[in-house]
């Protein structure tokens, strides 16, 4: 992971901002938890700013973007955590599970530091997914590989709830669907910069041009107009919670 974020992470805390409802989410997952690690957490964001938080992140660019307000952070990865066992109330990871190169000894180490719960927001292989992958037929065989099932590898490890995290139509971070609402938006270059999806896929062209011919032509307008009047839409994100037994 921190290979891949190392080549594609600068400006990252530019493009990625947390969204306050989906940061709202996170921290009521939490709940009473007093001392928190995130794990592959990136530049910070989601980080509870009323809590005693530690972060943890493997890329040197990841960590060089971190504002100097931010959770003092320590350079690691989430199968090898450097801390003792039930060190803090609570563990978290926001998008980031995909990304570790062992997902299930990374769960083991989340579960070992954290005496309460571990917080997980992640994307639901079984989802459809949204609009997009009309265009970029990659996305979701590409994804249901990388994300691991909500009823499989996350109750090895606990007691699970999974709770649906909707993405508002006006959604401020910059993660793969936050502009299903705002399909120009993919047109970007810069924002497609934000998304490690695109950066994965070999060849985005086709679907960059198929999509913007839609756009010029209405046709995606009278495919997914509908989609206009939505406030929010389930795009298979979730929260899983892990209850410590």
């Amino acid at each position: 992971m921190s290979v891949f974020y190392d080549s594609i992470g600068n400006g990252y805390a530019q493009r990625r901002q947390p969204d306050p409802r989906i940061a709202v989410a996170v921290g009521d997952a939490l709940a009473g938890a007093r001392t928190v690690v995130n794990v592959g957490a990136g530049t910070g964001s989601y980080e509870p700013k009323d809590r005693a938080v530690v972060a943890v992140e493997p890329s040197r660019v990841m960590i060089a973007q971190r504002s100097v307000d931010a959770a003092p952070v320590i350079q690691a990865t989430a199968s090898a955590l450097p801390f003792p066992d039930g060190s803090f109330d609570a563990a978290m990871a926001v998008l980031t599970l995909h990304h570790w190169d062992d997902q299930r000894r990374g769960l083991a180490e989340l579960c070992r530091v954290a005496s309460e719960r571990v917080v997980i927001l992640t994307w639901d292989p079984g989802s459809d997914g949204f609009w997009l992958s009309d265009y970029f037929s990659e996305i979701l065989p590409m994804d249901r590989e990388i994300f691991p099932p909500l009823d499989g590898l996350y109750a090895e490890f606990g007691a699970v709830s999974v709770r649906p995290v909707l993405i508002p139509a006006d959604c401020e971070d910059g993660f793969l669907a936050a502009y299903w609402q705002r399909p120009h938006a993919y047109l970007d270059p810069v924002i497609r910069s934000g998304m490690s999806t695109f950066a994965k896929i070999d060849d985005a062209q086709a679907g960059i041009d198929a999509l913007r011919g839609d756009l010029d032509s209405g046709n995606w307008q009278r495919r997914y107009g509908h989609l206009m009047d939505q406030p929010a839409i389930d795009a298979g994100y979730a929260l899983v919670v892990i209850e410590q037994r």
